[in-house]
């Protein structure tokens, strides 16, 4: 091997073993409260949804590896920031509708899970049922009024 790859080589292990040391906060808090839905809505948001949404994250092995672990404890933040089930009782009611309202419309537009998070967990894959579940679920009951 020519010096120059090799020398290559090496700042590129030493960058990759260094970034290591860089701190990532992979926390799961507690829960407070819990969607209060049908057995079958609650099951397909665990499967598929409470990874990031959640306190309940499980962190896989690459959660730990930089600078995967870096975009993945963004990505749960964010997640979290943006609607947690394990929060759930603290938003208002109308809050709760709006959320329940943007999780039909992220998911009929292909938008949630994300994209690259489906590869690595395939039990996260909305099928055509899990998708008439949480449509039936989302819409609201016509008022009779």
């Amino acid at each position: 091997m020519k010096p120059p790859v090799k020398r290559s080589l090496i700042a590129i292990a030493a960058v990759a073993a260094l970034i290591q040391l860089v701190p990532v906060h992979r926390t799961n808090p507690p829960v407070t409260s819990d969607i209060a839905t049908s057995g079958e809505v609650h099951a397909i948001l665990r499967r598929a949804c409470y990874d990031c949404h959640s306190n309940e994250t499980r962190w896989p092995w690459y959660s730990h590896v930089a600078p995967v672990s870096w975009l993945l404890a963004r990505d749960v933040s964010m997640g979290r920031r943006h609607m947690n089930f394990s929060e759930w009782g603290q938003y208002t009611s109308d809050k709760q509708d709006a959320k329940i309202q943007s999780i039909w419309e992220q998911v009929s537009h292909d938008q949630m899970p994300l994209w690259f998070y489906r590869p690595l967990h395939p039990a996260a894959k909305l099928t055509d049922a899990d998708r008439a579940v949480l449509q039936a679920w989302a819409t609201p009951a016509p008022d009779l009024h």
